[in-house]
């Protein structure tokens, strides 16, 4: 864990979920229990959702340890929210149907990461802050500006060249990026339709409004490939950017 404090604002780095997350808020800073609480609350999310967790609640019902009955109001909310997003996605995001970490079936990780950064943006938000930006392994909430008049740059890796940028997003207000891709854990997202690993394309990244539903459209249009492109201009608020394996980019009408 490092805190900084600058001329212009806080900036504080949180190892947890297996990452580093980084949250830089520009002011009005809020007091420093809002930045605690925010990094608990980062906490409790990986000791209930992790799959790398035998103990963690997800681990414990995915193995069928707990009912659904016995469920927290927060993990069964948060697999309710996974079911809608299969129907949604017509399949290509399914909690239920990839193998996770804890050799069980179910893995809601492409939901609850996004989500839980979402709602750790609410929480700076309902402390005061207004201008900050929180980037958990490149799944990135974004509310206001860095500084007036300007806009959060926001840099999407080149899938084969880990020094380079495929482009450089500049974004202000309430906003979210999330991407998917290999470069970082090899071909280990699954299409649930067939069980099998997906390498279609090299990334799929998303923009909109709310992190924890761009994080599972990340994952679907991933699986989709560019027939992801389709599916999205249909998704109100929500546009792609995709990189294929022969570095040609593609993107949706308003990205």
């Amino acid at each position: 864990m490092t805190r900084a404090a600058t001329t212009d604002g806080l900036h504080h780095v949180e190892l947890v979920m297996g990452m580093a997350v980084s949250i830089d808020i520009r002011e009005p800073v809020p007091c420093a229990a809002a930045v605690r609480d925010v990094v608990a609350w980062l906490h409790h999310v990986d000791e209930t959702f992790s799959t790398y967790i035998d103990c963690s609640e997800i681990s414990r019902f995915g193995r069928g340890e707990l009912s659904s009955d016995q469920l927290s109001e927060e993990t069964a909310d948060v697999l309710r929210r996974c079911i809608v997003l299969n129907e949604v996605t017509r399949g290509t995001f399914d909690a239920f149907a990839v193998p996770a970490p804890n050799g069980t079936m179910l893995d809601p990780s492409g939901f609850v990461k996004g989500w839980s950064i979402e709602r750790a943006a609410a929480m700076l938000e309902s402390a005061g802050a207004v201008n900050f930006c929180i980037n958990a392994g490149g799944d990135i909430a974004i509310r206001g500006r860095p500084e007036p008049g300007g806009a959060w740059r926001i840099g999407i890796r080149h899938p084969d060249l880990p020094d380079q940028l495929a482009t450089v997003l500049e974004i202000a207000g309430a906003r979210a990026v999330a991407t998917s891709a290999t470069y970082e854990r090899g071909a280990h997202i699954i299409d649930p339709r067939t069980g099998e690993p997906t390498t279609a394309i090299a990334s799929a990244t998303i923009v909109g409004p709310d992190l924890a539903i761009a994080d599972a459209f990340a994952t679907a249009v991933f699986v989709m490939g560019l027939d992801g492109l389709e599916w999205i201009e249909g998704q109100d608020g929500y546009e792609a950017y995709l990189i294929t394996h022969d570095n040609t980019t593609h993107w949706s009408s308003g990205f």
